[in-house]
């Protein structure tokens, strides 16, 4: 699993991306194992993030269930992980971090 993440991470940050976030949700009770969120600059860069992880991804293995994207959110399932590309001003605006901090733990 960390390998997966520090490709994912690996390549958002070779591309530009901002602000990369890794959350380990493993302890809580939330839907995948682990998110990582990262700001883009624009809809552009946003696209361009994720076409650059489906490049590099898809030949390691990773199986892109569903992606969800609009000019300032982007959402990749990947099963266990969950990619977000996010603009600065809808990251600021939902505070995604944030909630997936405060999530319950399992019990």
């Amino acid at each position: 699993m960390e390998k997966r993440i520090k490709n994912i991470v690996k390549v958002l940050d070779d591309n530009k991306a901002n602000d990369i976030l890794e959350i380990d949700l493993r302890d809580r009770s939330y839907i995948v194992d682990f998110c990582v969120i990262a700001s883009c600059l624009n809809a552009k860069h946003g696209l361009a993030l994720l076409n650059h992880l489906k490049d590099e991804l898809k030949p390691l293995g990773e199986e892109f269930l569903r992606i969800d994207e609009n000019d300032s959110w982007c959402i990749v399932d990947l099963g266990d992980i969950c990619i977000h590309i996010m603009s600065e001003e809808a990251r600021a605006k939902y505070s995604l971090e944030n909630f997936l901090e405060t999530l319950e733990k399992k019990s």
